[in-house]
């Protein structure tokens, strides 16, 4: 499956406010092999000040942090959601995050890009990062 072109996103001042505001990040597909991109990605977040909350359907521990299972599963509040799943799963995370009910954004990884799931996490009252790194685009605005 191709990614759609992103007309739904955020802008870069809108990601300055987003990280601003971002205290903990979920991060959906966090790999513990250490030469993965949700792994370099889930590190950086960490060194930077941000709470991850690894969500992988195994392990116990990634990057020295509880591993969920699910969004739902995480007992407190969650602001952004990182995904690096492909993109027919980016809806049911989408879901996941409406049901939570305090999700602010909803971020998709580079390559990935689902402009219904972004659409309806937007009308749901989120703000939404499609095809975009969290570690490139925090460094390009704070370091």
């Amino acid at each position: 499956m191709e990614c759609e072109f992103p007309s739904v996103n955020s802008n870069k001042d809108e990601i300055k406010e987003i990280f601003d505001n971002t205290k903990t990040i979920a991060i959906i597909g966090l790999s513990p092999d250490e030469s993965k991109a949700s792994n370099m990605v889930g590190k950086y977040l960490k060194n930077a000040g941000f709470k991850i909350v690894p969500v992988y359907p195994k392990e116990d521990q990634i990057l020295g942090e509880k591993v969920y299972r699910s969004l739902d599963e995480i007992p407190f509040k969650v602001d952004m959601v990182d995904i690096f799943r492909k993109p027919d799963v980016i809806g049911l995370v989408v879901d996941a995050a409406i049901k939570r009910g305090d999700v602010d954004t909803i971020w998709t990884q580079l390559g990935l890009v689902n402009n219904d799931a972004a659409k309806k996490a937007i009308e749901a009252g989120m703000k939404v990062v499609q095809n975009k790194c969290t570690k490139i685009e925090h460094r390009e605005i704070f370091v």
